[in-house]
């Protein structure tokens, strides 16, 4: 059975703010870019220009933790203010350090009920 830990994170862009939401959000893929563990990292924007989805898939807990520290360290401060998060969804964090290290986003979790990946 998979380990990996997928989440959609559903976010408005506070009005004025695109340009410096931008800088931040190329910043951030290339740091994941450099983390082994990320899978995917993939930014979504609709045609309204402010509404975005970032889908995220990590190998395993510890990718996860990993990357939630960097996040930390070098983006958090300049990417909240930037946004008004409306929707976390998380898949497959079964793990409770993962569990708590997400805590603080209110995310839904879900369990896989069936299916499959590639």
């Amino acid at each position: 059975m998979s380990e990996s830990v997928a989440w959609l994170l559903e976010l408005t862009i506070k009005p004025g703010q695109r340009s410096a939401f931008e800088v931040v959000m190329r910043d951030m893929i290339a740091s994941a870019r450099a983390e082994p563990g990320t899978l995917n990292y993939e930014w979504w924007i609709a045609e309204d220009g402010a509404s975005c989805q970032v889908y995220e898939r990590y190998r395993d807990p510890a990718a996860v933790l990993s990357h939630l520290g960097a996040f930390h360290t070098k983006f958090a401060e300049r990417f909240l203010p930037l946004i008004t998060a409306t929707r976390f969804v998380v898949y497959g964090a079964k793990a409770p350090e993962v569990r708590d290290a997400l805590a603080g986003f209110a995310p839904l979790h879900l369990a896989r009920l069936d299916g499959f990946s590639r």
